[in-house]
């Protein structure tokens, strides 16, 4: 259990919340929700310590561990992969270590025999013995080889460190655990153990998260940061969007009849206060009024930008043939064999482990990569008609300037008209002085949004998105789901965010360096749970080991 009792944050004018008081308590799983900037992992960190908080206190009951998530990947860098995780237990890390110096004495004394007597009875207390075994479990089931579990942390590749640092935050059964972002860097598998591990967790878990299925598997109860307050809501994310979104329309409903019912007293009391025969019914109606409030609605932190694309012209049947495509980065085959025909209509995801062979494969589609030549093979062919939208992984390129974001926008539009392009930019929530940020300055959400502008403004009838949630809050990624899933044209992506995988894609290809699995008209979970396809994937990814 965990105690917030009257806590503040500001920075300056800037207030984050005020007067929070909340008991996380056992058993449950939170998911700590905001816009972005709204102040999720600065209360995380107000929870673990880590920063002081300008009003009241965190009370965690003696005795009770508390675990974090670590975010920096190069702390660890001196140290070996499977000590980095016993590290997430640190008085048994401090045992151990006080263990070896103790025994590595000379002379070795009676009183170094008693204090190493005392640290072995609480060393097996706390499971020492199971430590090492324990923890390269953890490891395994996060996708970490064996091999590399005596290896040097600076060994491994960022998102290898990333699943380190979560093993050692979920080591050793902590009473409290706070999670920032825990699903970042993992594929489908190590994803679905984590909600299995935090469904099992019979302690305490505070987690921020981006990925709305993640939320509803793990949630018991969401905490959510708007109008400067945290509230306490049961349920998952769901749960709480639906009941969040009926206590908005109920609250605006209400004032809407108060504001009606003050009205008419306030004819009332104009037309009859200098009626003697009325006096007594207007002095009536004013304590009435006096004591009819609105109720007080602050701005809302909360936005949702308007992502909507609209094609200018329906595609043709043919739209895009796959012949033998095969490409390899020095003797690393990405992928070999790729025969497929993409048909109007088709919501593709491709999905895998495997990052650089789906940017890769939409990279040779736009024509920003080749693809390997091996006896004639390797091509592609878009149908004519077909207008084409992409979203890269890696948008940097197409913000080196210092032009202002409304200029940035119309080199890419038919219509340069500034309140076209205004107009434009403020539905994607850049309003006002904001249009006219230099490009070079903005933030990952910030770019994102301008992407999704560009994208639209060309009226393309087929989009290509490449990790598109990367950097998006929780409403920037519906609004994005909504747009994808009324979009009438064809769309080819990759995503981990596995709601918008199931809830816009109509087929799921999968690529590997020795061959691919493609299933048409298949949603994800029905691909993940097919035994058929589980074989196959294992069989094919065993041939690449």
């Amino acid at each position: 259990m965990i105690s917030v009792s009257n806590v503040s944050l500001e920075f300056g004018q800037r207030k984050l919340f005020t007067k929070v008081n909340i008991v996380f308590s056992s058993g449950n799983c939170y998911g700590l929700i905001g816009a972005n900037g709204s102040g999720k992992s600065t209360f995380l960190k107000i929870l673990s310590g880590e920063i002081e908080s300008s009003t009241g206190e965190v009370t965690i009951p003696a005795g009770k561990r508390l675990s974090v998530l670590k975010q920096d990947q190069f702390a660890f860098d001196q140290f070996t992969v499977l000590t980095t995780v016993i590290m997430g237990h640190k008085r048994l890390y401090e045992i151990m270590t006080e263990k070896e110096a103790i025994y590595a004495k000379t002379p070795f004394t009676d009183e170094d025999g008693i204090h190493a007597s005392k640290l072995e009875e609480e060393f097996t207390e706390l499971g020492g013995w199971n430590a090492e075994s324990d923890a390269a479990k953890l490891l395994s089931d996060l996708g970490i080889e064996e091999s590399l579990h005596s290896a040097q942390m600076t060994q491994l590749e960022a998102g290898q460190k990333v699943r380190v640092l979560l093993a050692q935050a979920l080591f050793g059964n902590p009473d409290i655990l706070l999670l920032d972002e825990p699903t970042n860097h993992l594929d489908v598998e190590s994803c679905m153990w984590l909600e299995e591990f935090l469904c099992e967790f019979q302690n305490t878990a505070i987690v921020v998260s981006h990925d709305r299925h993640f939320l509803d598997k793990v949630c018991t109860h969401i905490a959510d940061i708007d109008y400067c307050k945290i509230r306490l809501y049961p349920g998952n994310y769901t749960f709480w969007s639906e009941a969040s979104q009926l206590a908005a329309r109920q609250r605006s409903e209400s004032n809407k009849k108060i504001e009606e019912q003050r009205k008419d007293l306030k004819d009332f009391i104009m037309r009859f206060a200098n009626n003697a025969s009325k006096a007594r019914q207007a002095t009536s109606r004013k304590k009435i009024l006096e004591k009819l409030t609105l109720d007080n609605i602050g701005p809302s932190s909360r936005k949702y930008p308007y992502i909507n694309f609209e094609p200018e012209r329906e595609a043709g049947n043919d739209l895009l043939s796959i012949n033998n495509l095969f490409k390899k980065l020095d003797s690393e085959v990405v992928f070999e064999r790729l025969n497929i025909t993409i048909h109007k209509g088709d919501k593709v995801a491709f999905v895998g482990p495997n990052d650089l062979a789906k940017t890769i494969l939409f990279q040779i589609l736009m024509n920003d990569v080749q693809a390997d030549s091996r006896q004639s093979h390797g091509t592609f062919k878009w149908g004519v008609s077909t207008r084409r939208a992409y979203y890269p992984r890696d948008n940097s390129a197409f913000f080196n300037s210092s032009v202002a974001i409304a200029d940035w926008l119309r080199q890419f539009s038919a219509n340069t008209e500034n309140e076209f392009i205004h107009a434009f930019l403020g539905r994607m929530l850049f309003s006002g002085e904001e249009s006219l940020k230099p490009v070079n300055v903005l933030s990952g959400g910030e770019k994102a949004r301008c992407m999704f502008a560009r994208m639209m403004v060309t009226q393309p009838n087929v989009l290509i998105l490449d990790e598109p949630t990367n950097h998006l809050d929780l409403e920037s990624i519906t609004a994005l789901n909504r747009g994808l899933d009324k979009f009438p044209g064809t769309i080819l992506f990759s995503s981990y965010d596995h709601e918008l995988v199931q809830t816009v894609a109509n087929r799921i290809i999968e690529i590997t360096p020795r061959g691919y699995i493609d299933r048409i008209s298949t949603t994800f979970d029905e691909y993940l749970a097919n035994e058929q396809i589980k074989e196959q994937r294992h069989q094919l990814y065993k041939t690449t080991h």
